[in-house]
């Protein structure tokens, strides 16, 4: 039996929750507004306090809150954005919420491919960890080094390929970050975004409807609505046969295609990390089997 398609994520809920957690987080106090001390029966600023510091009706906001963004304007949105201090992810979520862009189902049905010769780039970064990431947080390609400390995604369906199903159903990748927690909402900030930008992608609809089930760590951080975007960091990780890593990780979107990134790690040279990566390079892909089978 042909699976059914997930129904398209709620773009006018999507947008109307979106708005109330951002008002939610700021206080009068926050926005230069006063606090008569009286009782709030909501936690944050009132819509007609938003609405006062973005310049519109009382009415026009309560609107836009309720999921009607048809024919709001730029500058009106811009406002919105300065009233609630959102960042510049959360600007750009909030546009692609209210003034959706037309996708074609042809476009959207379409698979993510990685060029040829990004895939001869991965393989010939030598003791340099490094995967191309897709939509849905999908993982796309990676070279060996990437396998040794993360797993063989080779071993897995095509379609387990993707963070968040490792992230949130994967026991071993809760083990393999050392803070699980940061690495979830991560990945559901990006999960957001996309949602912000394709909501009508069946296949991240599944997604996001079975991890919803399976996880209750996942329904949790889905349902503040936060969208961030990181380009840089480090990560701790512990890996089962070497022990601790920390990681600076870079992503670089790519020109010809901004829905692909390319992920690199490295450690800081002479350190116990870097001395860990050049073992783990020399196992390979056969590292990750060894540390399967290492008693914990």
């Amino acid at each position: 039996m042909d699976e059914q398609p997930s129904p398209p994520l709620d773009r006018r809920a999507e947008l109307s929750e979106f708005l109330r957690t951002r008002r939610a987080r700021l206080k009068p106090e926050d926005v230069g507004l006063p606090d008569f001390g009286r009782h709030r029966r909501v936690p944050g600023l009132r819509r007609e306090e938003l609405a006062q510091l973005a310049g519109v009706s009382v009415a026009y906001y309560t609107r836009l809150e309720q999921g009607n963004g048809r024919n709001v304007s730029a500058e009106v949105l811009d406002a919105i954005a300065r009233a609630l201090r959102l960042t510049d992810a959360e600007h750009a979520h909030l546009t692609h919420l209210a003034k959706p862009k037309a996708h074609k189902k042809k476009q959207q049905a379409r698979p993510q491919q990685v060029r040829g010769a990004l895939r001869q780039l991965l393989d010939s970064m030598d003791g340099i960890p490094a995967y191309v990431g897709g939509r849905r947080t999908d993982i796309l390609a990676w070279n060996r080094m990437a396998a040794a400390v993360f797993g063989d995604w080779s071993e897995l369906a095509p379609q387990e390929r993707n963070w968040a199903r490792l992230v949130f159903l994967k026991p071993e990748y809760h083990d393999l970050f050392v803070d699980w927690e940061q690495k979830a909402i991560d990945i559901v900030c990006l999960l957001r975004m996309d949602a912000g930008c394709h909501p009508d992608d069946p296949r991240l609809s599944s997604l996001v409807g079975e991890l919803s089930v399976k996880s209750g760590d996942f329904r949790r951080l889905w349902a503040t609505h936060d969208v961030k975007e990181k380009s840089h960091g480090v990560k701790h990780m512990r890996h089962p046969l070497v022990g601790d890593l920390a990681l600076q990780y870079e992503s670089f979107r790519l020109p010809d295609d901004n829905e692909q990134s390319l992920v690199t790690y490295h450690a800081e040279p002479g350190s116990a990390s870097a001395e860990a990566l050049r073992l783990l390079a020399s196992w390979g892909t056969d590292a990750t089997r060894a540390g399967a089978s290492t008693p914990q």
